[in-house]
């Protein structure tokens, strides 16, 4: 649909889009996400066994191509081009290229993940606001409250997280120029963090239509751009890929990196590509560049080096991310389906390893037997009783009273190299012991959660008994007993380890990384400041980004509670698949 005039703006609607308060955040504490991995690093440490689904790493190892890259350019001890080595520039330029976007490496600026050039962008639109989709990466809302930006929350479509409704967009954009405001930018993510959905092709060409209408910069963060899952997957109805550069070239910004198809998080490197052949985008570059010379001078050049080999997609990248994609795809369903099972409103994902699941259908039961009234309390439940990690939703700009949970899948592949290995060489990764065992933990853990709740609300449970946990398994292992596999493991990455009891059989149960959390003190809460309203002054409610940087001192301060060990699943001693 295009849009061709603004929207007038409903009280109703208005009412759902998150208005931001009068003044920045004046302290910005962890992001909620990194905050949620120390924390359940923490738990580790003490002897708990934790499930870990709040942070989205991708969970498998650095390709050995990639590495003896990096090891090779070791000796690159020089600062470099603050935009980017050319050798690296080209090869970015040649990754759009190939997917139909023809780009000049003048176009190109690299940094130390796209995260630091998204803040690089944002620093350059002093002076006006913008608008981010809800729910959305926790990260947008706490960059702009940094910088004095104040975001502006429009909901998505149903099923299509990322990207915010064109029409709210528009009437929004107008409603607040009436109040004295400006929006000179949206930010979209494709595919989406948290929902793990992708917008379809026409909301992308409606989006545009608003962007153009309204003078809008387009930010779109295609980080998860190459995990799109594929449609051939089972009764998997996945939109095609569109990206808004496609559809308004000379207003689009795109932001991407290493950080999720490779999983080379920690190697810290990004890369955006800038409109061209206009003054406007001539001057955002070279804003983007003067900020970079005085934050990070220049990317690390053995990973730029190790970078420029990777966008170059070789044969073993290409086959290395594709296997990544299907695995992805395979354990996010696996886990989407016993959510649904449980009774929670869930979309199917359409790429990377995320679904943001709603429970909602069982909101007064769930008051009524655990006390729960927020997705805080929700998420604390089941840390605390569960051991799972999850993040509530409220860290992603919803209401902390909407039961969502964002959920990452992509921990559950093994601590162990060689168990990641196998998980992206299996055809069904979901039968591997650790991950099996895993997902029984996850579907008893929802089963006791909403134990007798599917009858009354008419949906339909399918947790049986035979699933039956009485906690999470084992106790931790030391770290150095992962390193290797079982001595019933074939060897080969696509070999299925033999199901054995006993030590094997713990040996190759999931167990959460054992990084050293470095105690940092979350207590700190954003102030917001207020904001005067023609119909009286009154107090906002808290900006999301307040719930999404500061709400999770719960998982730092819990009152420890061990885990508890699982039994065996079934008379026959085999385990629940999930």
């Amino acid at each position: 649909m295009a849009i061709t005039a603004p929207l007038p703006v409903t009280t109703e609607q208005w009412g759902a889009i998150q208005k931001p308060s009068g003044t920045a955040a004046r302290r910005v504490s962890v992001s909620a996400t990194l905050a949620a991995n120390e924390a359940l690093q923490a738990r580790r440490r003490r002897g708990e066994r934790v499930l870990p689904l709040a942070f989205g790493e991708a969970g498998v190892p650095v390709a050995p191509l990639l590495r003896d890259a990096l090891a090779a350019a070791s000796h690159l001890g020089g600062y470099g081009p603050v935009a980017g080595s050319a050798e690296l520039r080209d090869a970015a330029a040649g990754y759009w290229a190939r997917r139909g976007r023809p780009t000049e490496a003048s176009d190109v600026v690299c940094g130390p993940g796209s995260k630091a050039l998204l803040y690089g962008l944002l620093l350059g639109l002093r002076g006006v606001d913008v608008a981010i989709p809800r729910p959305s990466w926790v990260s947008y809302a706490a960059q702009a409250a940094l910088i004095g930006i104040r975001p502006v929350y429009v909901p998505t479509l149903p099923g299509q997280g990322g990207v915010p409704d064109p029409d709210l967009l528009a009437g929004a954009v107008t409603a607040a120029r009436r109040k004295g405001r400006q929006v000179g930018a949206v930010i979209v993510t494709l595919p989406d963090n948290p929902t793990g959905t992708l917008a379809a092709p026409d909301t992308i060409r409606a989006l545009c239509s608003v962007a153009e209408h309204h003078h809008l910069l387009i930010i779109s963060d295609e980080i998860y751009r190459d995990l799109r899952h594929s449609p051939a997957f089972p009764n998997l109805n996945v939109p095609e890929f569109l990206s808004p550069a496609v559809v308004a070239p000379d207003r689009t910004v795109i932001t991407s990196g290493l950080s999720k198809n490779l999983a080379l998080g920690g190697w810290r490197l990004g890369v955006a590509r800038l409109p061209d052949g206009s003054p406007a985008a001539s001057t955002l570059r070279d804003q983007l560049v003067a900020a970079s010379s005085e934050i990070w001078s220049a990317p690390a050049a053995p990973v730029q080096a190790a970078a420029a080999l990777a966008f170059g997609e070789p044969p073993e990248v290409t086959r290395r991310v594709a296997r990544s994609r299907q695995l992805h795809a395979a354990i996010a369903r696996a886990v989407t389906a016993l959510f649904a099972a449980a009774g929670a409103t869930v979309a199917a994902p359409h790429g990377a390893f995320y679904l943001y699941p709603d429970f909602a259908p069982h909101r007064r039961a769930l008051l009524r037997r655990f006390g729960v009234e927020t997705a805080t309390d929700l998420a604390e439940l089941l840390l605390r009783r569960y051991g799972i990690g999850v993040l509530p939703g409220s860290a992603f700009g919803d209401p902390d009273d909407a039961l969502r949970l964002r959920v990452a899948t992509s921990r559950l592949y093994g601590e162990a190299e060689w168990q990641q290995e196998a998980a992206l060489a299996a055809d069904d990764p979901a039968a591997l012991p650790w991950i099996a065992d895993a997902l029984a933990w996850l579907e008893q853990a929802l089963a006791e959660v909403t134990a007798g709740l599917c009858r009354r609300s008419g949906g339909a449970c399918a947790c049986q008994d035979k699933h039956h946990h009485s906690g999470p398994p084992g106790q931790p292992l030391d770290r150095d007993d992962l390193q290797q596999p079982p001595a019933h493991h074939d060897g080969r990455g696509g070999g299925r380890p033999q199901r054995q009891r006993g030590a094997d059989a713990d040996r190759e149960r999931v167990v959460v990384a054992r990084r050293e959390a470095d105690g940092h003190e979350l207590g700190e809460v954003a102030e917001l400041g207020q904001e005067d309203d023609r119909e009286g002054r009154r107090r906002d409610w808290p900006e999301p980004v307040a719930h999404a940087i500061t709400a999770y001192v719960l998982l730092v301060h819990f009152r420890p509670v061990a885990a508890l060990p699982p039994q065996q699943h079934g008379a026959d001693g085999e385990r629940a698949r999930g």
